[in-house]
């Protein structure tokens, strides 16, 4: 089983949702072409590669599906509305019956549909409509392979931002009765395999697959491996009754979950979400990992991800006055991005980034700089005293006062990883771009708070991030206009 395309079509929903859009990386990188369905095109397009398809429609309605799937060897149904308002549970099912009878009318060969496991009386609404549409789809005509997955524990994922928001945030966490219930996580490139191979496993007729790492657990369990991990000590006290919806009011006040969408996922954790058939061992070549190597592959992913991420596509458009109190998020991270535009090349603009720091200082109000540096001796961090190599140029790894050089690229990027003693991590990261007449500079500072205390340091320098960081990019860009022009040809 090679899990390779070949130059096969492929039919994919859900391509901007978080399996969906990793998954549609993995097709395309494992050589199937892919056509995608979308409601909105423009915000998919900037997603997919060059030779990826888009067609605008809608599944509850069908339209757009039999465009979608023509000439598709293999269909991907990978969306649910559990945050959608009204009743997800018709728009579910309208969904699964039109996708069904369009893959039948274009002669698909293969559905695969990412489903969930769940079983017994205290079935949520939110899992009997995944297995119903499962159901459905398995019903249609086409051959469709259903997977059946618990919890899924990846980087930006809702079980691991749920998870990762309670630990984070609560020293002292209450334990209502649906934290012991057993579940059997996986991690999500665990998932996105499964997914890879699924058009290549031997199908005689529809069936479900139940997909779960090598660990039963209890939610409770997840709570703790995610504290040990991270270095958190945690008090749990049990409670004897927390009504659904009670929890889903205080999962929203907490996590990054809504708390309509809380209230499903609360119902669903009542119910066992356990493989109790391993034929998927038989079925695929793929060894799952277990819950603490999920988390630890969770936590570094999300490092490389945002080295990769351009977070100033999102943020640094909005001017500092658009950004609310305390700055924009990106799941448990804080983010504090303005930009600046200059009437010269990339080269001028960043020449006086890649000088920042050591005798050069830092552009803007040194003296909070130094009292910041002073301040960290005492906690045991690096303070300024290290200055920098050299004062022209800069490499990745080397210290500069107390930030550590992460990456750069000449004329683009500079980013920096905090070594001061902080109650969490923190990055600053410089990113020029070319445009027309002339350059725009992206500043971005990141924030990873640990623990309540992480947060509190957060919106404690707040107030000075305007001043900071504000006139920091202001003097760069005026910096960078005093920049030699014959620069431009070395």
């Amino acid at each position: 089983m090679s899990g390779r395309g070949n130059g096969r079509k492929v039919m994919l929903t859900g391509a901007t949702g978080y399996v969906g859009g990793r998954l549609l990386h993995r097709l395309e990188n494992a050589g199937f072409e892919v056509t995608c369905l979308a409601r909105r095109p423009e915000v998919l397009a900037p997603k997919v590669g060059p030779d990826t398809h888009i067609v605008q429609g809608d599944l509850v309605t069908g339209a757009g599906l039999d465009e979608a799937m023509a000439g598709a060897d293999v269909a991907y149904f990978m969306v649910h509305s559990m945050g959608a308002h009204g009743d997800f549970l018709a728009a579910d099912r309208a969904a699964a019956r039109n996708f069904g009878d369009a893959a039948r009318r274009q002669g698909v060969r293969r559905i695969v549909y990412l489903g969930s496991l769940g079983s017994g009386e205290h079935m949520s609404p939110h899992l009997e409509s995944r297995q119903e549409v499962g159901r459905i789809l398995r019903e249609c005509g086409v051959p469709a392979i259903e997977l059946r997955a618990s919890a899924i524990v990846g980087s930006g994922s809702l079980s691991f931002e749920m998870v990762r928001a309670l630990v984070d945030r609560l020293p002292l966490m209450v334990w209502p009765k649906w934290v012991d219930t057993p579940t059997q996580p996986i991690g999500i490139e665990d998932v996105l395999e499964y997914l890879v191979q699924s058009p290549d496993v031997d199908l005689p007729e529809s069936m479900v697959v139940e997909i779960g790492g090598t660990d039963r657990v209890s939610y409770g369990d997840l709570l703790r491996a995610y504290a040990r991990a991270i270095g958190l000590r945690r008090l749990f006290i049990r409670v004897p009754v927390l009504t659904p919806r009670l929890s889903s009011l205080w999962l929203g006040l907490i996590t990054p979950v809504y708390a309509r969408v809380g209230r499903e996922l609360v119902e669903g954790l009542k119910a066992p979400t356990v493989v109790e058939d391993d034929r998927a061992l038989r079925m695929f070549s793929i060894k799952p990992m277990g819950m603490d190597e999920q988390i630890a592959r969770a936590l570094l992913n999300e490092d490389s991800e945002f080295a990769e991420t351009r977070w100033s596509d999102a943020m640094s458009s909005l001017g500092q006055d658009d950004l609310a109190w305390g700055g924009a998020r990106r799941g448990s991270r804080m983010v504090d991005a303005r930009s600046a535009f200059v009437p010269v090349s990339p080269h001028r603009a960043f020449a006086p980034i890649q000088r920042i720091g050591g005798e050069q200082g830092w552009y803007h109000a040194d003296w909070m700089w130094e009292i910041r540096g002073f301040l960290d001796l005492p906690f045991g961090g690096a303070g300024t005293r290290r200055g920098r190599r050299d004062p022209e140029h800069l490499a990745v790894g080397e210290t500069l006062d107390f930030w550590r050089v992460e990456a750069i690229e000449p004329d683009h990027l500079l980013r920096l990883h905090a070594e001061m003693a902080l109650p969490g991590r923190a990055w600053l990261q410089f990113e020029v771009r070319e445009v027309p007449n002339g350059s725009v500079i992206h500043q971005t500072a990141l924030y990873d708070p640990r623990g309540v205390f992480g947060r509190l340091y957060w919106y404690a320098v707040w107030p000075f991030h305007k001043f900071v960081f504000g006139g920091m990019l202001k003097n760069i860009g005026k910096a960078a206009r005093r920049e030699p022009v014959e620069q431009d040809a070395a």
